[in-house]
């Protein structure tokens, strides 16, 4: 997984602690800060990573662009961020952990998943 430039850190955190064998990045660490969004769904594809984000306005028009135009897309999981901290640490580890390789290409889901 690969968490966007302004994705809350703190669930970044918490799932490290939760699930520490879930291999979560952030865009800062592959240094990709200041990147626009077409060029980190991209490394995200490049890299077989779902983007998890906060940014539904212009990030999944991105995503469904790649897939419509037959890009690779692993998949963005958008975390509203009124979502409570725990919810998204939960949500995030339990798809981490539950999916299939592949499972989410070309999708744009929701969280929380409730």
């Amino acid at each position: 997984m690969l968490a966007d430039e302004n994705f809350n850190n703190n669930i970044v955190r918490g799932v490290r602690l939760r699930e520490p064998e879930i291999d979560l990045i952030r865009v800062q660490d592959v240094g990709l800060s200041g990147a626009d969004d077409p060029a980190v769904l991209e490394w995200a594809a490049g890299h077989r990573r779902i983007l998890l984000t906060h940014d539904a306005a212009t990030i999944t028009a991105f995503a469904y662009e790649r897939v419509r135009a037959g890009k690779p897309m692993p998949g963005v999981f958008e975390v509203g961020r009124a979502v409570a901290l725990r919810a998204a640490i939960d949500d995030i580890a339990l798809l981490a952990t539950c999916s299939e390789d592949g499972e989410w290409d070309g999708q744009v889901r929701y969280l929380p998943l409730r």
